[in-house]
């Protein structure tokens, strides 16, 4: 669960865009797209 934290903070705090995330994790935008609705 540490991984989808640390995305949900990029995203949600630090207002990283959906690109820049994946980009950094190396998973393709729809996974982080999925892992920020759960």
């Amino acid at each position: 669960m540490g991984f989808l934290s640390v995305v949900r903070r990029w995203a949600l705090r630090d207002k990283m865009p959906i690109r820049e995330i994946s980009r950094r994790t190396g998973l393709s935008r729809n996974t982080i797209r999925k892992y920020l609705r759960e």
